[in-house]
């Protein structure tokens, strides 16, 4: 399992999934606050990525280079801060154009009938 993650178990757990994850749902947020396209969030969560794999490294002596483990670690990531965006921009169109559309999940919106 170190191998793949390119770090242990609770040091991903605790520094991926938490505290940056954390960064990257406020990041999907921020990106669909200000109505920006979706690719942003991809791009802004393989930086992250990359900062995450730096503290791992930096801290923990985890691998810096460790290809997988930068891909696991941009596809958690990215998918946390691509599920905040869907989730804002829901709001966003909920909120802002409630004439037009109403809330359809957790994630949706659908025009008013």
């Amino acid at each position: 399992m170190d191998a793949v993650l390119g770090a242990s178990l609770p040091v991903f757990i605790g520094l991926t999934v938490v505290l940056f994850g954390g960064a990257a749902f406020m990041m999907g947020q921020a990106v669909a606050g200000t109505w920006r396209p979706a690719w942003q969030v991809v791009t802004y969560g393989a930086l992250l990525a990359l900062a995450d794999r730096f503290l791992v490294f930096a801290l923990f002596g985890g691998e810096l280079l460790s290809l997988t483990g930068y891909l696991v670690h941009a596809a958690v990531l990215v998918g946390i801060g691509l599920l905040a965006y869907r989730f804002m921009r829901a709001h966003k169109m909920v909120s802002q154009y409630p004439w037009l559309y109403e809330r359809a999940g957790l994630f949706g919106w659908r025009e008013k009938a």
